[in-house]
């Protein structure tokens, strides 16, 4: 029995039912037939788990130190380069494609999206940046332009867009996310 499999297939049950909130590692445990610290062996964190059940190269928690450390005024263009390169990287793009995809056609997926971008992404930001409510809402609007980049340049692959340098969208997008990040 390979029990990472186990685990795996149990966790992706897990979320699709219940959404990243409500699903735990101890009910993934039990789906699986395993010993909560199991999954903790394999995965050590829910987030890793969902990351490795959804197929993703890396979780937020792995890139996000190096976007919120240096300073402030420097924080939209690291977002946007770490969101650009991680989109470049096709072991990445492919499995976050699907995710979005079970997003736009269903509720569950674009529940188990939410949930855990808003948690471990856009959460953990707001949270670095102690961001009061309408921060928040420009969190979510900078995500927002963010996402449609990578549509447009590598769903859609939208001319110029699609072969621009990353240094070329930086410069013009950059600023935008800067000013929904700190509002100046």
């Amino acid at each position: 029995m390979d029990t990472r499999a186990v685990i795996l297939a149990a966790a992706r049950t897990e979320f699709a039912a219940k959404g990243y909130d409500a699903a735990s590692v101890r009910a993934i445990a039990r789906v699986a037939a395993v010993d909560p610290a199991l999954v903790h062996h394999f995965f050590g964190t829910k987030e890793r788990v969902f990351a490795a059940a959804m197929a993703l190269p890396f979780t937020p928690g792995d890139r996000l130190p190096e976007v919120l450390s240096g300073d402030r005024d420097g924080l939209g263009e690291r977002l946007l380069r770490m969101f650009l390169d991680v989109w470049a990287d096709a072991d990445f793009r492919e499995p976050m494609l699907a995710v979005l995809r079970s997003a736009t056609t269903g509720e569950r997926g674009a529940a188990m999206l939410r949930e855990f971008v808003g948690r471990e992404l856009l959460g953990r930001v707001a949270d670095a940046l102690d961001l009061p409510a309408e921060g928040r809402l420009r969190l979510n609007l900078a995500a927002a332009q963010m996402v449609g980049i990578a549509l447009l340049r590598h769903v859609v692959r939208m001319e110029p867009l699609a072969s621009a340098s990353e240094d070329e969208i930086v410069a013009v997008v950059a600023p935008t996310i800067q000013r929904y990040l700190t509002g100046t």
